[in-house]
Order: structure tokens, then C-alpha cells, then sequence
């Protein structure tokens, strides 16, 4: 067990090789985490003007789960932490959160991140691996863009229904996954946005015919997945998406006609304009179309 701060780090199930890295940007990062606070990060942003930095750093990812109603007497696994943008706000609001992180490197930036916080452990190495071994139950677990690649994780066949029911086996009684993921069907992809993980135009729309490895879901494949795991759900929208969420909408809360006009979020990759996705969300939105069409989903589950 490694310490860096009042971070712990368990390596007993790495390889010793990180599988997964975003290449030399990682050590930038991890030097960043190293010589800023959280409270100095929103400088370091807009003086870098990179969208990795402003990705991993920006406090506006936490708008994802800062509304949950986690208290200091639950306990939170979090899956795929990546860089720790998530990882601070769960420790500010849990009792413990326990990490699944496959790459040391960005290990070491999510404890350099959240040095202060005496109440996370961070376990790397790959999920398949680790899982089995959790000893622990949990309030809340979460997957936090990390779904989509459960065919990585999890081998053999049926991979996204296998990671649901083995996270399934984790949790509390009363415990909740928390799901947040891209839409294949959201209209920013209709709008001219290529898909989030591969960069092709229309790639998740026309089915990921060439992608292996990663894919997101449609809500009704969701419904579907849902059922399959004898799960329940309670689906909301966040908007522009889940990494930057400025408002979540649900379905007791849906948007008004007017509402949708912050639509310039496609910041790593260029996009053809299409049409106004503006005009065309006050159409879906008239219609009641809009589920079917936000651009990213938190789904929250739990046992029926």
C-alpha cells in the first residue's frame, strides 16, 4: 500500500504496464496535479487552453453527482476514476470511496489531486481482476463514462448485461449504480458531431458496423438492459452532456421550449453544422421527443 498525502493506493492487482494512456499530455497533467490546488485548477485551465487539461480539471464534471444525496455514513465505489475529476466531490460528500483505476499514471494524478481528502483508496489494476475480490458493499457505485467500454473489462459474451450484474452483486440493499454515458442517438451526433470515442461522423448512429471494443446504448436498448438485469431505473438528462453538465433534467422536470441554446460544447474535434440544434430541440421538445434524443443520460439503478 502506496501513500501519496493522505491517498491510498493499492497495486496488488497491476500488470506493472499501463494498457489505456491519452500519451505524453498524461505526464502534464500528472504535473499540474503536483504543483496546484483544486482551487488554483480554473486559472491553470484558461492559461493552458487545451482540451485535456480543461477535460481532466474542469470543477464543472462534478456538476454530475453533486446533487446525489450521499452522506458522510455511505460509502461510494467508484469505477474508471481516471484523473480523479469525480473523485474529490465523492470523497467531499461519502464516508470512504474506494477507486478502480487501470493506469498508475493516472492513479498517481487523482491522489496528487486529492491529497487532502484522508478517506479515498484507489486500487489498480483491471476490473475483471479486482472485482471478485471486493469485500465491501456499497451505497453508491458508480460508472462514469466508463460503461461503454465494458466489453475491455469484462470478457466473454453479453459484457454490458455481465458488468451490470456484477456490479449489481456490490451494492447495499437500498445501494444505487449511478450510469452516465452518452446517448448513440443524441441529436449532437444528427447535428454533425463525430462519436465521442472513435471520432467518425454517424459512427454510433448507423450502429459502430466498425468499432469494436466501445459502444453506447439508445434509451429504449437501455430499457431493454434494464429489464434483461432486473434492474429499475430513474433516467435524467444532463445538457449540453455528462461532462459538462449545466442543467439535468428528468422526466417529472423536462425542458421548456427556449431553454436548449448552449450547444457550441464539441471542443476537441471540429463539427459540421447541420442545422440549429436549437430550433430542432424546441421541435423535439413540442413533440415530446426530447428523451429519446438528449445527448448523454444519468441513469440511476437499483435493485426491483
Amino acid at each position: 500500500m502506496e501513500k501519496i498525502g493522505k491517498v491510498k493506493l493499492d497495486d496488488t492487482y497491476y500488470s506493472g504496464k499501463d494498457l489505456y494512456s491519452d500519451g505524453e499530455i498524461e505526464e502534464k497533467l500528472l504535473t499540474i496535479a503536483q504543483k496546484h490546488t483544486e482551487e488554483e485548477l480554473n486559472q491553470v485551465i484558461a492559461r493552458e487552453n487545451s482540451w485535456p487539461v480543461m477535460y481532466h480539471f474542469s470543477n464543472i464534471r462534478q456538476n454530475i453527482i453533486d446533487w446525489l444525496p450521499i452522506t458522510k455514513e455511505e460509502k461510494v465505489l467508484e469505477v474508471g476514476a481516471g484523473c480523479g475529476a469525480i473523485t474529490g466531490a465523492l470523497a467531499r460528500k461519502a464516508g470512504e470511496v474506494d477507486c478502480i483505476e487501470l493506469s498508475r499514471k493516472r492513479s498517481l494524478i487523482n491522489a496528487y489531486r486529492n491529497k487532502e481528502h484522508d478517506n479515498i483508496k484507489i486500487i489498480m489494476g483491471n476490473f475483471q481482476d479486482i472485482e471478485p475480490n471486493l469485500d465491501s458493499t456499497y451505497d453508491y457505485i458508480t460508472l462514469i463514462g466508463v460503461f461503454e467500454y465494458s466489453q475491455g473489462y469484462i470478457q466473454g459474451e453479453n459484457p454490458y448485461i455481465r458488468m451490470l450484474e456484477s456490479i449489481k452483486g456490490h451494492l447495499v440493499p437500498t445501494g444505487k449504480i449511478v450510469v452516465a454515458i452518452e446517448n448513440r442517438l443524441g441529436l449532437k451526433y444528427w447535428a454533425g458531431c463525430t462519436e465521442d470515442h472513435v471520432g467518425r461522423y454517424f459512427e454510433g448512429l448507423e450502429g459502430y458496423h466498425t468499432t469494436k471494443g466501445v459502444r453506447t446504448f439508445s434509451k429504449k436498448e437501455w430499457e431493454k438492459m434494464i429489464q434483461e438485469t432486473g434492474l429499475k431505473a430513474e433516467f435524467y438528462y444532463p445538457y449540453p452532456d455528462y461532462k459538462f453538465p449545466l442543467s439535468i433534467y428528468s422526466d417529472k422536470y423536462l425542458p421548456r421550449k427556449g431553454e436548449l441554446n448552449l450547444n457550441s460544447y464539441n471542443f476537441d474535434r471540429k463539427k459540421i453544422e447541420l442545422f440549429d440544434e436549437g430550433k430542432v430541440y424546441d421541435s423535439l421538445i413540442e413533440d415530446e421527443m426530447f428523451p429519446v434524443y438528449s445527448n448523454s443520460f444519468l441513469i440511476l439503478l437499483e435493485r426491483g
